[in-house]
């Protein structure tokens, strides 16, 4: 299994095309936010990742995501994620996550994201100060 796609987002919807066929739509995908308030203050930003068996593949697994202050595995982690899932084989699948993140700077985090013990997904979110 594999991660197709990860990113932070509003809202998303899915809905059944012709087919049958499954649509999701993304509303507000962000890698940045306007604080609510000053710092310090905790946010919390929704991922949601697309993940794909191939047809070959497994039908369960695990997702987990780490969020940190930095890019490496080493990095001070801020929050931590991990469910199990099920997916037909050959089709997709996603995971949403709420990250609850406690800011006491302006600044990022990095969401780690992987399947089972796969490679790691980075997705960087941003917290700006209020407008």
């Amino acid at each position: 299994m594999q991660i197709v796609s990860a990113l932070f987002v509003e809202s998303f919807n899915i809905r059944q095309a012709p087919g049958p066929s499954t649509r999701i739509d993304l509303t507000g995908v962000m890698f940045s936010m306007v604080a609510p308030s000053p710092v310090p203050v905790s946010v919390n930003p929704h991922l949601i990742a697309l993940i794909y068996s191939p047809p070959d593949g497994g039908a369960s697994g695990v997702f987990e995501t780490v969020f940190r202050r930095g890019l490496t595995e080493d990095s001070e982690q801020v929050a931590r994620n991990v469910s199990t899932f099920s997916v037909e084989p050959g089709k997709f699948m996603y995971r949403l996550v709420q990250g609850d993140l406690e800011f006491t700077e302006y600044g990022q985090v990095f969401a780690h994201c992987r399947v089972d013990l796969g490679p790691w997904t980075i997705v960087p979110f941003t917290l700006l100060p209020p407008a």
